[in-house]
Parts: C-alpha cells; structure tokens; sequence
C-alpha cells in the first residue's frame, strides 16, 4: 500500500486540532497538486514543519482539485484551517506570486476523517525525509522501513480510538483490519465539502440540466436530501445551477430514472411563469458523468419523483 506524508503549515494543523470536524482542505496556494499514487482511502499523514519536525496525525485521501478561493471557502469554510475567509485569503496571498489577483485559483487535497495527536503521540521526522522536500513523498508498506512507520500510525490511532471511533473505523475499512497487520484501504466517508468538490469534478463543472459553467452559480444537489437519510455520494447528486437547485429541492423540477427532465405544472399555476424551465419539459439531461458508477443511481432518483415532485 502506497501512502502519503505531507509537509504540513505549523498553524494549519494547530487550528483544525482543536476543531471538531469531519473533513478538512489540505491546500496549496497554486493550482492542482496530482497524487498519481493515491487512491481514494489512502493514508495521508501530516508532517509538521521546523521547529517540529514530527508526523502529528493524518486523514484519508478522497480527491485532489483545484477551486477558486471563494469556491474553497464556500465548500469547506472553517475546515480550511482559518477561522474565517479574510484569514484564510491573507494565509493564500502571502504566498502566490501575483497577490492581487481578484479570485486565485488554489490547490485543494479533500481528506476525509482526520486526526490529530497529542504531542506524546507524535513520530519523529522518518528517515529518508530529506529537509529539501518541499511538499512530501511516497511510502510503501512493502518495504521494511516504510512498513514500521506505518506500524506506529497503527499503534497509535488503535490506542487513541474510543469504542465509539472503533465502530466507525469498522464501517470505513471494506475488510477486517488486523492488528498492526496487512494494511488495507478506508473508504472515505465523505463530508459535505468532500461530495461539493467530487459532484462538481464528475459533472466537469458544468449543469447536468443546461450545460452552464458559470462555477459560482452552480450547486451540488443531494437527490434523496442529507437530512432525510441521503449520502454525500456522488450517485445521490446532480450539480445544478442554484434556480435549479431550488426548484429541485421544491420539487418543481424532476430527472427520471431514465435522465429525462420534468417539470411540474404548478410552476405556472402558482406563478403564471416558468417558461425558461419549460422548454426543458421531457428533454433528456445535457450533462452526466462519463463514469457509470458517478451517474445518479436509479433508486434515488424513483424516490425524488415518488415522495418529492409535484406532478
């Protein structure tokens, strides 16, 4: 198993250790920053810089992008590592090269299920981890060395995990894990900036129902809504302009389980308007996924059309 340590901001990893939170950005001030190596669920562990010099914790890999600062914000706010965007924006303009730069686009690293230790729990900087490294390098569990730091990762998240953290590990692991044994991959359990940033990167940013690409405009949609038992899947959403994305969650506008578009009448009965939506009415969507496995499932769009839109 491939995973990752990260060169990580001394103030970044300070900041989110006191937070609660389910996911976090691991960003950089320039654009994309690719991980070939990783797949989703790959261990992503947090080095600190001088005057630490110690891995401190960690996440799951989920996707690698890159957003406009606003979109970042928007997406991932306090998980960003700042506690509000005027702090965040000072953070990323101290570091690019053109500070005046209205919206910069920036590099974000979406990991899910951080953790931070105490300083006890700290390991010492790996050997091999030259001081020239800038952003961070790859590890093998099949190789001897590499394989004992991940040992210790082991040791000290299973000796820091309470029974309740333990039932939570047992859901994300796709296999049993063995003690300090064989290393299998955790399935990302994702958050709600997580599925923003993958539904917008599956629909390559533009509206499933219109094509537009205007990325300020455009919202991920959960089909079967969060709050009602909905996943922050990819399968559960549609990325959709914002007057879409209303009228969806209104159920005023429906897709199929075929991808075709409907509208409800009552658009024109209660507001004796709507003819932008109607030219829409029966007209399969502009706009999915290329992967199969990211299109919306079947199951969730019967039950928006059966429990939410007003036929």
């Amino acid at each position: 198993m491939k995973y990752w340590v990260g060169v990580t901001d001394n103030g970044w990893f300070d900041y989110l250790s006191h937070a609660d939170v389910d996911e976090v950005n691991f960003w950089q001030p320039r654009g994309k920053v690719t991980f070939a190596g990783l797949v989703p669920g790959s261990p992503y562990l947090f080095k600190l810089k001088r005057p630490f010099n110690h891995i401190a914790g960690g996440g799951y890999f989920v996707k690698s992008t890159s957003l406009p600062l606003s979109i970042a914000w928007e997406a991932f706010g306090q998980k960003n590592g700042a506690q509000s965007r005027k702090i965040f924006e000072s953070m990323i303009r101290k570091l690019i090269k053109d500070p005046t730069v209205r919206d910069p686009e920036i590099g974000c690293t979406v990991l899910s299920a951080p953790f931070f230790w105490p300083k006890e729990f700290w390991i010492p900087e790996p050997v091999g981890f030259a001081g020239n490294i800038v952003r961070g390098r790859y590890y093998e569990t099949s190789k001897p060395n590499e394989a004992n730091l991940w040992t210790q990762v082991q040791e000290r998240l299973d000796s820091q995990a309470t029974w309740g953290q333990r039932q939570l590990i047992s859901e994300l692991i796709p296999e049993p894990l063995e003690r300090y044994g064989s290393p299998v991959l955790v399935k990302p359990r994702l958050g709600q900036g997580a599925f923003r940033v993958l539904v917008t990167d599956a629909y390559r940013r533009r509206c499933a129902l219109t094509g537009e690409s205007t990325l300020p405009v455009l919202e991920a949609a959960h089909i079967l809504p969060f709050a009602e038992g909905g996943a922050h899947d990819v399968s559960n959403g549609l990325l959709l302009r914002s007057d879409f994305h209303k009228l969806f969650d209104l159920g005023m506008i429906t897709v199929t389980p075929d991808f075709h578009v409907e509208v409800s009448p009552r658009i024109r009965e209660d507001w004796f308007n709507g003819k932008a939506y109607y030219r829409l009415h029966g007209l399969p969507l502009t706009n999915l996924p290329e992967s199969v496995a990211e299109r919306p499932a079947p199951e969730f769009l019967r039950w928006h059309n059966d429990n939410r839109f007003q036929a």
